[in-house]
């Protein structure tokens, strides 16, 4: 999440693999918001402000849900699920940003993490070219998904409550992330959270759109 705040910007796979990733616990539920704003004051909470991001697509893939692929702002960014903690908190790392038009072989490794095929025969591939391939692909969904974001820290632990749009379909979805994974047990109990299942953006989605 803390992705929001930062400059949007093309990065190679080298320069990614040195972003400490942070560990998430994620929640999809109708309900949420008005739950987790009932309990967020406590007065250790500090806001950020709130931010309707800009229209994102998401690459589903029904061969995984531990690569993150999507297009925001022009550019084509990858996350990995790298890690698991012993309460069940995903680790995604970054895998880079790439800038279209793209080669065949940078195509080969966004449709790698994927783990799909797809036959590379031009000397480049804009992004509409790609997401018109996507579309055609039996094994992909390709899923427009928009976000209104309402960030906080309790204790340093980021955390946010949103409102998402897959395909025009509103859910809500409330959430922690941290590197300091004892910190992010408290607060996700805090919140009233710890009992839900932790759903990262890829099977929320999936869910939405009928891919499980």
């Amino acid at each position: 999440m803390a992705e929001v705040y930062s400059q949007n910007k093309a990065t190679t796979a080298e320069e990614s693999a040195k972003i400490i990733p942070r560990a998430e616990f994620r929640v999809f539920e109708n309900g949420i918001i008005e739950a987790v704003k009932e309990r967020m004051w406590n007065g250790r909470t500090i806001l950020f402000k709130a931010r309707r991001m800009p229209v994102e697509t998401y690459f589903l893939s029904v061969h995984t849900n531990e690569s993150n692929v999507k297009v925001r702002g022009g550019l084509l960014d990858i996350k990995t699920k790298v890690d698991e903690t012993p309460d069940g908190y995903e680790v995604f790392q970054p895998r880079g940003k790439f800038q279209f038009p793209v080669k065949p072989a940078d195509l080969a490794t966004i449709i790698s993490h994927l783990k799909i095929d797809m036959k590379l025969d031009q000397d480049e591939y804009d992004i509409d070219t790609f997401i018109a391939m996507a579309r055609e692909n039996r094994d992909l969904a390709v899923v427009n998904v928009e976000k209104m974001r309402y960030g906080f820290t309790i204790d340093d632990i980021i955390c946010e409550y949103a409102y998402v749009w897959f395909n025009g379909a509103q859910v809500e979805t409330a959430c922690a992330e941290s590197e300091n994974y004892d910190g992010m047990r408290k607060v996700i109990e805090e919140l009233g959270l710890a009992s839900k299942p932790n759903t990262n953006y890829l099977r929320a989605a999936k869910r939405v759109v009928g891919m499980v």
